[in-house]
């Protein structure tokens, strides 16, 4: 379930630690979401897992259940976008967190604006998703993380898909090889690594093989790569 605007959006926060998920309940409040709590791993997937949320903002740290335990099972059943809270912000953890299906991960401690600026980007991104999917071009399958054009996927890797949702989220503008490493691939941007050049190569190729005609996807030499949309 996606609310149709994000002003009325229904977010769930697991986070065992009253007063931050207190700070947390109050914040968001403050700018329209509506806000459930949880304070416990399992029950906090239960919640998740019924599809009646938005998104997911949660713990890593938790309870009877830990924050990577209960996305992965959670992505087993669910595509609701998850942003992961820890104070293991070193680049395995972040690493770690992405690869069970994290949408987001914030680093703690972090501040309100930069929590309700991180929310509103996902949100935004999901809708947008959503919109394309009925427009009838493509559907990006979040769970499965990849593309389907005209009932045939693409078979993306993981990391393959969330190149592709990053430009097409982007769409028109040019995101820069150094942006597309920190984000996307989670490392930092070196001249002599060819590993993003090989991923949107592998891209164009699996999208042309199913048809895929909504965009087209252009090296923009010296500042990296563009989407753009085809009328």
């Amino acid at each position: 379930m996606i609310a149709s605007s994000l002003q009325v959006a229904h977010i769930l926060v697991v986070e065992d630690d009253p007063l931050l998920a207190s700070h947390l309940q109050r914040s968001l409040h403050d700018v329209g979401y509506q806000v459930t709590l949880s304070q416990d791993g399992q029950e906090g997937l239960d919640l998740a897992a019924q599809g009646n949320f938005d998104l997911v903002l949660q713990d890593i740290l938790l309870p009877s259940l830990n924050g990577l335990q209960a996305l992965r099972q959670l992505r087993e059943s669910c595509p609701v976008p998850v942003i992961l809270m820890s104070a293991l912000g070193d680049e395995p953890d972040r690493i770690a967190g992405f690869s069970h299906g994290a949408d987001d991960y914030l680093p703690k401690p972090f501040s309100m604006a930069e929590l309700r600026v991180r929310v509103a980007a996902v949100l935004r991104r999901v809708a947008y998703e959503r919109t394309e999917a009925a427009n009838g071009d493509f559907d990006l399958d979040s769970l499965r993380s990849d593309v389907c054009v005209d009932g045939q996927w693409a078979d993306l890797t993981g990391t393959e898909y969330r190149l592709f949702q990053a430009l097409n989220e982007h769409q028109g503008e040019v995101l820069s090889k150094a942006f597309l490493y920190q984000q996307v691939l989670h490392r930092a941007y070196s001249r002599h690594d060819r590993s993003l050049d090989m991923h949107i190569s592998h891209i164009r190729r699996k999208l042309q093989l199913v048809g895929y005609s909504a965009g087209r996807l252009e090296t923009v030499w010296g500042k990296g790569y563009l989407l753009t949309k085809l009328s």
